[in-house]
């Protein structure tokens, strides 16, 4: 997943920034870090956590220049630990460098192996690092010149931001898997590149366009240039953004995330319909599907389970056993709205079953007399490496279950799923209207097709070949 943000021209770079990542935070809560430029210097500063953690107004006063990228973090490849935490700051002989990735390459082991053999030294387990050491030997002379002469040795995801000393620079791979929005500051002429554009209305920024696939976009003291350095590709943009990772409030290539997901709700009651009193979410990204399937269903919404916005990924266990003590640590049954009730629980999708099983047995020990799942999307049967962190194969309940299998495993009453093509209709059916004519949608968002969207994770059909580590590496390095 992770979150990327920057702003170039800004008196207030690194304020901005800490604001653009509190509204990227759903993209990665591992950890969290800003670099900015004063036009001739790089300051960095990461930390482990949440973006409210990590940067006080101190740390954020000590961040100085009107140029910043920022970087929020989940971790797919590399382990969470502040080696891995980003941007990534290097100085090389060519000057001075922060990069910050949303994405996975698929041939990171391969070039991390060849680069060590040729003398490499790397710092961190991420992927990203291969990026800077490509960037050190490339024979280019400009920095968006080396940064493209690495990016065509790679293969993958990749929406990147880098700055340098005097320009930020914003990369999205030929295939567009991962998003990237373009926008300005009214009256300021700063220009701000994101992962969604719901975080330009945090700091008033004005959303201009997404930056397409296959294109390198510059920003300069002279302005912003934008160039096609790869050879184009396929279209394959992750349609499990609309599902589940971006915020609900962002469009993005022209596909409104809220009417998708309610779109998928409404295909769901249509498809799968069933007789119940109540329609419930598992929260949050369950909602606006939830409002879409109580809608088509003539059927009363329900906030069913309460989530707690406070839980953080390490807790201390009671010793004595609490039954669902996981689950219920983040949701907790409103018995008034459960009680007497058949239920309907819309969840954007299951992994390995074993939180789908514990919320149904919540839901039915609150008083419902009728369970029923409905998942809007399809079966998760492969992992996914362009940027998910998805178990293996052999984990995923649907990749050796049938659906009446999972459902008795996770003892609903019914459960169904989305077809694929079903998901690809929804989703599609989302396109937003332009605004106005100024600020007319991309020829991008409005001409996607089904044969533009990755599925891979539920059809096992990969755009990009993933490569294998060639060997199991034996010296882990350890923080000390």
């Amino acid at each position: 997943m992770c979150g990327v943000f920057g702003i170039f021209g800004h008196p207030e770079a690194a304020n901005l920034t800490y604001l653009g990542l509190h509204a990227l935070q759903h993209r990665g809560q591992e950890s969290a870090g800003i670099a900015t430029s004063d036009g001739q210097n790089l300051s960095l500063h990461r930390g482990m956590g949440h973006v409210i953690d990590i940067f006080t107004p101190e740390q954020l006063a000590r961040l100085g220049g009107q140029n910043a990228i920022g970087h929020v973090r989940y971790s797919t490849a590399g382990g969470s630990m502040l080696k891995n935490a980003q941007p990534i700051a290097v100085e090389y002989a060519r000057g001075s460098i922060a990069i910050g990735h949303n994405g996975n390459l698929t041939n990171a082991d391969q070039l991390r192996e060849s680069l060590e053999a040729r003398g490499s030294i790397f710092q961190s387990t991420s992927d990203t690092e291969v990026i800077v050491h490509l960037m050190a030997i490339s024979s280019q002379r400009s920095p968006q010149d080396r940064i493209a002469d690495a990016l065509t040795k790679v293969s993958g995801a990749f929406s990147l931001m880098c700055l340098t000393p005097n320009s930020m620079i914003a990369v999205r791979d030929p295939m567009g898997f991962r998003p990237l929005c373009l926008g300005r500051m009214p009256g300021e002429g700063a220009w701000v590149v994101s992962s969604e554009p719901s975080s330009f209305d945090l700091i008033d920024a004005e959303y201009v366009r997404d930056v397409e696939p296959g294109e390198m976009v510059v920003i300069d003291e002279r302005g912003l240039s934008s160039v096609r350095p790869f050879a184009d590709m396929p279209r394959s943009t992750c349609i499990f953004e609309y599902v589940y990772f971006a915020r609900p409030d962002s469009t993005l290539d022209g596909i409104s995330v809220y009417e998708a997901r309610k779109n998928l709700g409404r295909l769901l009651a249509q498809r799968h319909p069933v007789e119940a009193d109540v329609a419930i979410p598992v929260p949050d990204s369950g909602v606006p599907a939830t409002i879409g399937y109580a809608e088509a269903a003539g059927i009363p919404f329900e906030l069913g389970l309460v989530r707690s916005h406070y839980v953080g990924r390490t807790f201390i266990e009671p010793q004595q056993s609490i039954r669902h003590f996981g689950v219920r640590l983040k949701l907790n049954p409103i018995a008034s709205v459960l009680k007497g009730k058949r239920v309907v629980v819309i969840d954007d999708s299951i992994v390995r079953g074993t939180t789908s099983r514990k919320i149904v047995k919540m839901v039915r020990a609150a008083g419902a007399t009728e369970v029923h799942l409905r998942i809007s999307s399809p079966p998760t049967k492969w992992p996914c490496y362009y940027g998910i962190d998805t178990p293996t194969r052999a984990e995923l309940i649907a990749s050796s279950h049938s659906v009446e299998e999972i459902n008795q495993y996770i003892t609903s009453d019914s459960l169904a799923y989305l077809s694929i093509e079903e998901m690809h209709d929804a989703v599609l059916s989302a396109r937003a209207e332009p605004a106005s004519e100024r600020r007319a949608l991309p020829v991008i968002g409005r001409s996607l097709s089904k044969s533009n969207f990755c599925d891979a994770c539920w059809s096992g059909n990969y755009p990009v070949e993933f490569i294998p580590p060639p060997k199991q590496r034996q010296m882990r390095l350890l923080d000390i």
